[in-house]
């Protein structure tokens, strides 16, 4: 394994590092953004309709009146997939502020409780036409 691993540092050493891509400054301010898919437990089911609401307004506009920087949106799919039934799109200018939201919704029945957290999808919208100096496809 010695061997190897010297082997591939003298051949990183003859022929250099491959050459850096850099990206281009993005077009417009960065905004990232984050998909969050969730797929809510028999716990949420069993509140009725009255009590999901108080319980968003007593725990989850708490904390985003505390990151006003971060927007949440909540996307109902469960009448078209049965692995997840909600989307929630974050958008945020810093990660660390999406982070520390991230951070006080775990302290809450929401993570784990109410919801299972399927997968975070975090992105940034037409980051390929900005690297590559490009106009964006499908804008008029």
């Amino acid at each position: 394994m010695r061997h190897f691993f010297i082997a591939c540092v003298s051949a990183i050493a003859l022929l250099g590092s491959p050459p850096a891509v850099a990206a281009a400054e993005p077009s417009e301010a960065v905004t990232f953004t984050i998909f969050m898919q969730v797929k809510t437990t028999s716990a949420w089911l069993a509140l009725s309709p009255e009590q999901r609401f108080a319980f968003l307004g007593e725990a989850i506009e708490p904390i985003l009146a505390r990151h006003p920087s971060v927007r949440m949106r909540f996307f109902d799919t469960e009448f078209y997939n049965a692995e997840v039934t909600d989307v929630i799109v974050w958008e945020a200018q810093r990660l660390g502020d999406y982070q520390a939201v991230v951070e006080e919704l775990r302290e809450t029945p929401f993570w784990g409780v109410y919801f299972d957290v399927v997968s975070i999808l975090p992105g940034v919208e037409n980051a390929y036409a900005d690297a590559y100096d490009q106009p964006v496809v499908g804008r008029q």
